[in-house]
């Protein structure tokens, strides 16, 4: 009776199991060798793959700015040939000037102080208004999220004011501001202000509250749930009312410079349309173009480096 419980157990044991049995545990020392080669390829594999992600990410980045490229010397191609070609067809495209005039008018300008001195002008309008208009936006929209009593006080005013374009205060700042210069950095500052109190104000309400009763249980007060809580928390909102702004600014900056400035890219684009030279409006209007999408860009960026905690597809790495 003995000798078959042995030999079972013999049956169940690893070491004594032969290359041909099917059962678990009778893995040959070749099959155990090929274990561990298949464990070693896959070690091999995980430690390849954020290289081949880091390389598709590059390909793909580098796919977007063909395509980008691509369209833009589609675009200008299209232009020329409307331009040179006579083309009318509804539209009268043979009196527009062709890329190659607007160029050689931008090279022209090039050489000369006055279109940096415009550049300079402008940018120091935009930057000091938005700049204002970041500070006071994203105060006060915190501000009359979190206080239902400032916020009964505080936004009739300003739901009043909101939907008047900022151009149309413009005969205001000419009254009330001493130097057309700051009756310009106004009509910025009022530009953007709206949409970046506007976007603050609802990115604070959408928070969770269960975000602020969990820090409240631990202990922290008032001051705490702002600084590690709200304002963390609404940067994604924050930062896409401060993109809106700077395209309404300078939207508004430049038809500003235009209505009352001096100097500054609108005061030149709109000299050269009242002296018909029409190359020249075209360059500003390409200046305009760069530098709002330089300033956007330069938002988006900083909006990105802020908030790399926010989950995002793989895909969206522009």
């Amino acid at each position: 009776m003995s000798t078959p419980a042995l030999g079972a157990a013999d049956a169940l044991s690893p070491g004594t199991a032969t290359p041909a049995s099917g059962t678990p545990g009778t893995a040959s020392p070749g099959a155990g060798t090929t274990g561990l080669g298949a464990t070693g390829t896959a070690s091999t594999d995980d430690g390849a793959a954020p290289a081949r992600t880091g390389r598709g990410r590059t390909a793909a980045g580098a796919r977007g700015w063909a395509v980008r490229l691509g369209s833009l010397a589609a675009f200008v191609a299209l232009w020329q040939w409307l331009t040179t070609a006579d083309v009318s067809a509804g539209l009268r495209f043979d009196r527009l000037p062709s890329p190659t005039e607007v160029a050689a008018e931008f090279a022209r300008q090039l050489g000369t102080g006055t279109y940096y001195l415009d550049l300079a002008q402008s940018t120091i309008r935009i930057i000091t208004g938005f700049a204002l208009a970041a500070v006071a936006g994203i105060a006060l929209g915190v501000l009359v999220a979190r206080s239902r009593w400032v916020a009964d006080v505080l936004l009739p005013p300003i739901e009043v004011v909101r939907p008047i374009p900022a151009i149309a205060l413009v005969p205001i700042a000419i009254l009330v501001f001493p130097t057309d210069e700051q009756g310009i950095v106004f009509i910025t500052f009022a530009a953007a202000f709206f949409p970046i109190m506007v976007s603050t104000r609802h990115a604070v309400r959408a928070l969770p509250t269960l975000w602020e009763d969990a820090v409240r249980t631990m202990g922290g007060g008032r001051a705490h749930v702002l600084w590690n809580v709200v304002l963390p928390g609404t940067l994604p909102g924050v930062f896409g009312g401060l993109s809106v702004g700077m395209g309404v600014a300078w939207i508004c900056v430049i038809s500003a410079e235009m209505i009352s400035g001096e100097f500054g890219v609108g005061y030149r684009t709109w000299h050269a349309y009242t002296v018909v030279d029409y190359p020249a409006v075209l360059v500003g209007m390409t200046s305009i173009g760069v530098l709002g999408w330089v300033t956007s860009a330069s938002i988006e960026l900083l909006g990105r480096r802020l908030t790399r905690w926010l989950p995002r597809a793989e895909g969206n790495t522009r």
